[in-house]
C-alpha cells in the first residue's frame, strides 16, 4: 500500500505564506502530509435535529361563504340577480368578490366598476 502525499502541501503538512513568511497547517491534509480520503468539503446540510422536523404548517383558514362588507354584499346581490349569467359564472364572480375583500379589506370603487362592466357585457 503506497501512501500518496497531499496535493496541497506536497506532503509537508504545512503551507507557507509567501508575503509574511509564516506557516500554517495544511487545510487539505490537516497537517498529516498524506492525501485525505475525505473530500475537501464536508456536507453541512441537515446537521441539526431541528432540520429533520416538519415545518409548522399554518392551519387552513376557511374562506367566508359570502362577502363581509356592505359594498361586497350589494355587489354580490347584483351578480346573483343578473338573469344573463350562468350559475357557475355567478359563483365565480361571488368568490372573486370574497377574495378581493380578503386581500384589500373592502371592495374598492375600481373593483366594483370592473365587476359591473362584466355584468353589462353579459347582458349584451
Amino acid at each position: 500500500m503506497s501512501i500518496e502525499s497531499c496535493g496541497v502541501c506536497g506532503g509537508d503538512g504545512r503551507i507557507a505564506n509567501s508575503f509574511s513568511g509564516s506557516t500554517a497547517t495544511c487545510p487539505g491534509c490537516h497537517g498529516t502530509g498524506r492525501r485525505s480520503d475525505d473530500a475537501l468539503f464536508r456536507d453541512v446540510t441537515k446537521t441539526k435535529p431541528s432540520h429533520y422536523r416538519q415545518a409548522n404548517k399554518p392551519a387552513a383558514v376557511e374562506k367566508p361563504s359570502g362577502p363581509a362588507t356592505f359594498e361586497g354584499t350589494q355587489l354580490a346581490k347584483e351578480v346573483s340577480e343578473c338573469p344573463n349569467l350562468s350559475s357557475g359564472t355567478k359563483a365565480k364572480l361571488t368568490l372573486e368578490i370574497v377574495e378581493h375583500e380578503a386581500t384589500h379589506g373592502k371592495c374598492t370603487q375600481t373593483f366594483i366598476k370592473k365587476v359591473r362592466k362584466q355584468l353589462r357585457a353579459a347582458g349584451s
